[in-house]
């Protein structure tokens, strides 16, 4: 399957908690988790189990960078990873990012990564909401 989302990590399930529309899903992937929040309904279409190949999508636009870890934040996930490349355009930068073995993508302005000083090397946080995530079985 092709998407326009940039960032593709995979992994395995690691844990499922149901709730009354909603599941919590679980994927680690290397020594790192994302949790991502599915309706029960796709869970059950998925037939997803716990040891089961998966992937998680994200967006490169939906990546929030900060330069510390944030001590209070609604956000499920905050990676850790290390700044592989930036390409600056007019207006925004891409941000290649390394995750474990996986490279990840987060587009932000310009100005925030003037501001944030993020350069090759660098270690930052990756932050991303657990609805933002989409998961796909492999």
């Amino acid at each position: 399957m092709l998407t326009s989302a940039r960032n593709t990590l995979y992994g395995t399930i690691a844990s499922l908690k149901s709730g009354a529309v909603q599941t919590e899903v679980v994927l680690s992937i290397g020594s790192q988790q994302i949790v991502s929040t599915i309706t029960n309904e796709s869970v059950e279409r998925l037939q997803m189990k716990i040891g089961d190949p998966a992937y998680a999508l994200i967006k490169s636009s939906s990546l929030i960078l900060a330069k510390t870890k944030p001590e209070r934040i609604s956000a499920r996930n905050v990676l850790h990873v290390s700044v592989e490349e930036v390409i600056k355009g007019a207006v925004n930068a891409e941000v290649k990012l390394l995750f474990g073995d996986a490279t990840m993508n987060a587009i932000i302005t310009n100005d925030s990564c003037d501001e944030l000083m993020i350069k090759k090397g660098y270690e930052v946080y990756a932050i991303v909401k657990a609805s933002s995530v989409i998961v796909g079985m492999v």
